[in-house]
C-alpha cells in the first residue's frame, strides 16, 4: 500500500554523491546542506523515491529509511551491530514471531529493533541507563509506540541472574557472556537457543567452554564477511573496501535434562 510521507516521519536523503542524511519531518521544516536548505514542506505529502531540490538546485531522493539504513545512521549510544550480523543472528538464533526471547546489552537497540520486527516478545536488561534509554528511544523511533508493548527492559545486570523461566532465546551483546550462561541454563526451554556476539576470539573460545560445563549441545561459532562489488559497465571489480570482522557469533542449544 502506498503511503505518502508525513509529519513526524524520519526520512534517509540521498544525494547524487550517494551521501546519506536522516532527517524528522516537520511541517515548515528545513534540511540545511552546502547546497542551500530542502524545505520539509516539499517532501511532506509526496511518495518516497521522489526527488527534491534544495534552493541552490542540490538534488536528493527521499526514502523510508529501511533497518539497514536506520541503525548505521541512528543515535548511537554505544557501538551497534551491524546489519550484515543482525541478520545471521536472526537465523541462527531462529527468532519466530512469538519468541520469548531474553536480550542484554541492549546498548543503542539495533538488535532489539531486529527482534521485535521479527515478532519477539522481549525482556531486557542494560546495566547503563543511558544506553537504556537510548535503546528505548530508538526503538520507538523506528518501529513506532505500539511495538513497546513487546518490549519489557529494566536497568539490571545480567551477570546476576535472569528472572524469567521457559525462554525460547537468550541472546547476548555483553563483554563477559559465559557468566549469563548458568543463568540461561536454568531459564531456556528444553531445546531453546542460547546466541552470543562477541569481538575477539579469546571470549568465543570462553563461552564455549562455559556452555560445555553448563550441558549446552551443537555449539557452533562462526564470523560474517561482506564484500561489496564496484558496477559501473564495463568495469566491474571487488569495491576496494570491505566489511570484515566485526564480531563472532556463537549458539548452542538447551537439551532436556
Amino acid at each position: 500500500m502506498n503511503r505518502p510521507l508525513e509529519v513526524g516521519e524520519t526520512v534517509l536523503l540521498v544525494d547524487t554523491r550517494k551521501r546519506r542524511y536522516m532527517v524528522e519531518l516537520k511541517s515548515g521544516g528545513e534540511f540545511h546542506t552546502h547546497t542551500g536548505p530542502v524545505a520539509h514542506d516539499d517532501i511532506l505529502g509526496a511518495d518516497e523515491g521522489r526527488q527534491v531540490r534544495s534552493v541552490k538546485g542540490g538534488r536528493f531522493r527521499v526514502w523510508r529509511p529501511t533497518l539497514a539504513d536506520y541503525v548505521l545512521e541512528m543515535p548511537r549510544g554505544a557501538q551497534v551491530i551491524y546489519p550484515k550480523d543482525l541478520g545471521p543472528i536472526l537465523m541462527h538464533a531462529d527468532i519466530f514471531p512469538g519468541a520469548r526471547v531474553f536480550e542484554s546489552g541492549l546498548g543503542s537497540g539495533a538488535l532489539s529493533m531486529a527482534l521485535l520486527r521479527a515478532g519477539a516478545h522481549i525482556t531486557g536488561y542494560e546495566l547503563r541507563a543511558d544506553f537504556h534509554d537510548r535503546a528505548r528511544r530508538n526503538v520507538e523511533s523506528y518501529l513506532g509506540a505500539d511495538v513497546m508493548d513487546r518490549y519489557a527492559t529494566e536497568e539490571r545486570d545480567a551477570y546476576e541472574g535472569i528472572d524469567a523461566e521457559g525462554l525460547d532465546r537468550v541472546v547476548l551483546d555483553l563483554p563477559e557472556p559465559w557468566q549469563v550462561v548458568p543463568h540461561a541454563a536454568r531459564a531456556l526451554r528444553p531445546g531453546g537457543i542460547f546466541c552470543a556476539y562477541t569481538p575477539s576470539i579469546v571470549q568465543v573460545a570462553t563461552v564455549r567452554q562455559a556452555l560445555d560445563d553448563a550441558g549446552f549441545l551443537v555449539a557452533e561459532s562462526l564470523e560474517v564477511l561482506q564484500r561489496a562489488w564496484h558496477v559501473e559497465y564495463p568495469a566491474v571489480r571487488p569495491a576496494h573496501r570491505m566489511q570484515g570482522h566485526t564480531g563472532f557469533l556463537t549458539h548452542a542449544r538447551m537439551p532436556a535434562l
